[in-house]
């Protein structure tokens, strides 16, 4: 399991006072490439220098409490399911104060070629990193 923490700001909130339900993407997003974040270059290396792309092709999520302004938000990332060249990705969000399960999200990346922008081999060293934290 691969820990990541950000604090909740006030443009995450909506007219109800809690996160916007479109904020848990770019939540979950930030995760991600944390995870990759001990790879060399990190998560932008892949992009930019390996030209290595795992769009979103899936993305599910249930919400259980709400996040509110001054939050942190505790995001655990575990892979829950390694293919060829897709991932499952399971995100367990948690209030980092009270560790209340706020939300939980399933996303699925593949991996693509980001020049042709079609599937491609899962490099090694991203297979080993999904494999560690299965």
């Amino acid at each position: 399991m691969v820990s990541y923490e950000l604090p909740v700001r006030f443009d995450d909130i909506d007219a109800a006072g809690i996160v916007f339900f479109g904020r848990f993407a770019n939540f979950v997003h930030e995760a991600m490439e944390n995870f990759f974040s001990d790879l060399e270059g990190g998560h932008a290396a892949l992009i930019r220098t390996r030209r290595i792309g795992l769009p979103t092709v899936r993305f599910d999520i249930e919400f259980h409490a709400p996040l509110r302004y001054g939050d942190r938000v505790r995001i655990d990332t575990t892979c829950a399911k390694l293919g060829r060249t897709s991932a499952t990705l399971s995100h367990r969000m948690h209030n980092s104060a009270t560790g209340e399960l706020c939300a939980t999200v399933q996303h699925v990346v593949v991996t693509v070629d980001l020049d042709s922008f079609r599937s491609a081999p899962m490099p090694s060293d991203v297979r080993q990193k999904f494999a560690d934290h299965g």
